[in-house]
C-alpha cells in the first residue's frame, strides 16, 4: 500500500496505467483516472472482522498494527468503523514491523481486559503477536487482517495458531468451496498451477497479481494498444471473475469487489478453514 501511494501521483501526471496489487482504500479514494486495485479493500476487511466480532458478542478491543503503510491504513479503518458496529478500541499500539518480541504491547492489552485482539500487519511479527499473547496467557481471540492470508505465517506461530479468525480472499480454501460458487474454478485451477510449479502452498498474495495482469490482458485484447482505450475497457469492466472476486468495474468504483469478496476463515488443526457460521 505505501509504495502504491508513493507512485500514485506519478501514474496519474504521466497517463501510465497502474493496476496496484495493495489493499489500502487511499489508492482508489479519492478516485484517480489511470489507477486501479484488485486486492479488496480494506475497510471491506475491517467491517468483516467486526461482523464477526458482534456475532460473538464481542464490544471492547485491542488494536495493534505494523508501522507500514499497510498498517497504518489498516489502523485507521478499524478506527472509522468501529462506532457504527458499536465496538469500542480500548488501546492502540503500533510497533515496528521488524519487531521480535512484542510482550510488552501484549501485556499492556492484557491489562487493559480487552475482548479480543485485531492485529494489522503483513510482517512476519503476525506470528510474534500470537505466540507473545498466549505466552503470557492471553486467551481472548485473536483477530488477524488479511495480510495473513499466507499458512507460513500460521505454521511460524504453531500451536498458538489455532483458533485465529481472519479475512481473506477464497484462493487459499479453494477445495472447500462449494462446486456452484462462481469462483470455484478460477482459484481452483490458479492454486493447483501455482502450488504444481512452486512446490507450496497457495497465498492471496500472488493471486492479485494474476488478477491484475489477466485483467489488462483482457482489456489488450478488446480495446488493442491504444492507451486511452485499455483504460475505458478496465474502468467499465463486468463481471470478470478473479481470484479476489467478481470483478465489476465502474467510473466511480476503480476497484470493482464488494465485502463478499471477504471470507471468514480460521486456523484449524494448522491449516485454514472456513469458519462455521
Amino acid at each position: 500500500s505505501g509504495e502504491t501511494m508513493a507512485i500514485k501521483n506519478l501514474a496519474e501526471e504521466s497517463k501510465t496505467l497502474l493496476l496496484s496489487c495493495a489493499a489500502a482504500e487511499v489508492i482508489v479514494n479519492p478516485l484517480a483516472k489511470y489507477v486501479f486495485k484488485v486486492a479488496p479493500r480494506d475497510s471491506y476487511a475491517a467491517e468483516k472482522i467486526y461482523h464477526q466480532m458482534k456475532k460473538m458478542g464481542i464490544a471492547k478491543i485491542g488494536v495493534l498494527s505494523s508501522n507500514t503503510g499497510f498498517g497504518k491504513a489498516g489502523k485507521e479503518q478499524l478506527e472509522k468503523y468501529a462506532p457504527e458496529h458499536g465496538i469500542t478500541i480500548a488501546l492502540s499500539e503500533v510497533y515496528d514491523k521488524a519487531a521480535t518480541d512484542l510482550t510488552a504491547e501484549v501485556t499492556k492489552l492484557k491489562g487493559a481486559g480487552v475482548q479480543a485482539i485485531v492485529n494489522w500487519s503483513i510482517e512476519p511479527a503476525q506470528a510474534i503477536v500470537i505466540k507473545n499473547a498466549r505466552q503470557i496467557g492471553l486467551t481472548v481471540p485473536i483477530f488477524q487482517s488479511h495480510g495473513f492470508a499466507n499458512i507460513q505465517y500460521a505454521r511460524a506461530a504453531g500451536v498458538s495458531a489455532e483458533g485465529v479468525i481472519f479475512p481473506a480472499s477464497r484462493i487459499i480454501v479453494a477445495n472447500l468451496l462449494s462446486d456452484k460458487h462462481p469462483q470455484k474454478a478460477v482459484v481452483l485451477s490458479y492454486k493447483n498451477a501455482y502450488e504444481s510449479k512452486f512446490k507450496e502452498d497457495v497465498s492471496t498474495f500472488g493471486g492479485h497479481g494474476y488478477d491484475a495482469l489477466m485483467i489488462l490482458v483482457k482489456a489488450i485484447q478488446s480495446a488493442g494498444a491504444d492507451r486511452e482505450k485499455v483504460r475505458t475497457t478496465i474502468e467499465n469492466l463486468k463481471g470478470f471473475v478473479g481470484t479476489a472476486g467478481v470483478f465489476n468495474l465502474s467510473p466511480t468504483d476503480h476497484n470493482g469487489l464488494d465485502i463478499d469478496a471477504f471470507a471468514m476463515l480460521t486456523v484449524k488443526n494448522g491449516r485454514f478453514a472456513l469458519l462455521e457460521k
